[in-house]
């Protein structure tokens, strides 16, 4: 008896692992066969690792600072010396603030020292003054761009300090009057904030629309619509209206949120910021309609719209990391991406407020990416069946 349960026993053992083998291999199969699967299970740890690993840091190397030198003496020269000895900091000299302040609404550097003109008489009377201003808008940057500036200037009091023990006199003191612009709480809401009102977009414009499509892709109903006389281009314009008042609705509860719920202040036009929002939301329904026509499958759409929209909107378009301390080549892709120009122009018209040469050069970008990607989805949308 113990030895027919025993054959038995072993029968079934060996008949699991015969079905466990047979079943394995099949699914292997299945999962070659899909390369989407490959795609995903491969190919996106791979672009993360490569993305957070290499391309994407914290750090700021190369801030570029503007110094206006009112006070042309050798001793106002020597304070600044350790800015442009620092590592982290590229000083551009110049000598009016008017220009300074131009450079600084334009992001073209991230703060501003100052020296008047009577820093050299002050600092013999005992006391001197340096006014720092620093770009808020990046509560973190500029953080650290204020330490780097801080710890620049310091050196000059410790090479005083050297000299004085070897006999030389000492100066007097220097003081840093600090000023933060653009985010004078330097609280990282503000910063982050506009920027998820751009990840928001992205997400309802191209990943929601790229499902849809493709949901009636498979069900058959754009085939039935096909044989019908109604035309791709209106298939279309029915398909971008319902999900371009959801995107606007879902804008008008951000903006509330932000300014109420928030409390982020916005200097900038409201029907500015409107109609740039209309322009970037185009452009995220173009997006959605282009993967949707190409794939015509809801799960890879999905995936799709992830990787070519939303990941690259929150890691590459200058949401959590400054593209001017990345390589070049991952600025270049970033530079690419339309959420760029978006994240750009949003931040500056709450926290800047209207920088008219950031305006016109973002709203004209995304005006081409709007024409551009509903031109191809409207080409790609072809009256046919496959």
């Amino acid at each position: 008896m113990r030895v027919t349960k025993a054959i038995s026993d072993n029968k079934e053992y060996n008949s699991f692992w015969s079905r466990l083998v047979s079943l394995t291999r099949k699914e292997i199969r299945q999962l070659l066969r899909e390369r989407s699967n490959l795609a995903v299970g491969i190919g996106l740890p791979i672009l993360m690792i490569l993305i957070f690993g290499y391309g994407l840091s914290l750090d700021v190397k190369d801030a570029p600072i503007a110094v206006v030198l009112e006070d042309p003496s050798p001793m106002a020269a020597d304070v600044v010396a350790g800015l442009e000895l620092s590592a982290y900091i590229s000083p551009i000299m110049m000598t009016s603030m008017h220009e300074a302040q131009r450079l600084m609404l334009a992001r073209e550097v991230d703060g501003i020292v100052q020296i008047p003109s009577d820093f050299s008489r002050r600092l013999a009377a005992g006391n001197a003054q340096i006014q720092l201003l620093v770009h808020g808008s990046e509560a973190s940057r500029a953080t650290i761009v204020r330490n780097y500036i801080n710890g620049a200037l310091s050196q000059w009091a410790l090479r005083q300090a050297d000299r004085g023990t070897k006999g030389s006199a000492a100066a007097g003191t220097i003081t840093v009057a600090e000023r933060m612009w653009f985010n004078a709480a330097n609280t990282s809401t503000w910063y982050l904030v506009p920027g998820l009102i751009v990840l928001i977009m992205t997400l309802v414009g191209a990943f929601l629309t790229a499902m849809v499509m493709a949901r009636e892709w498979e069900r058959g109903t754009l085939e039935a619509l096909f044989v019908s006389p109604v035309r791709p281009t209106e298939i279309l314009l029915a398909k971008i209206i319902p999900y371009f008042m959801i995107g606007m609705l879902g804008l008008g509860m951000c903006l509330l949120a932000a300014r109420f719920l928030f409390e982020v202040p916005m200097y900038g036009s409201l029907l500015i910021l409107l109609v740039s929002s209309m322009l970037y939301l185009l452009v995220a329904l173009g997006i959605g309609l282009v993967i949707s026509s190409v794939t015509k499958n809801q799960f890879l759409a999905c995936q799709l719209a992830l990787i070519s929209s939303f990941m690259p909107a929150m890691m590459l378009s200058g949401f959590l990391f400054d593209l001017r301390n990345v390589p070049t080549v991952i600025r270049l892709v970033g530079h690419a991406l339309p959420a760029t120009y978006f994240m750009e122009l949003i931040r500056t018209l709450f926290l800047a407020g209207n920088v008219w040469p950031l305006i016109f050069k973002n709203c004209a970008i995304l005006t081409g990416y709007a024409v551009l990607l509903l031109g191809l989805a409207r080409y790609v949308t072809r009256k046919k069946l496959d």
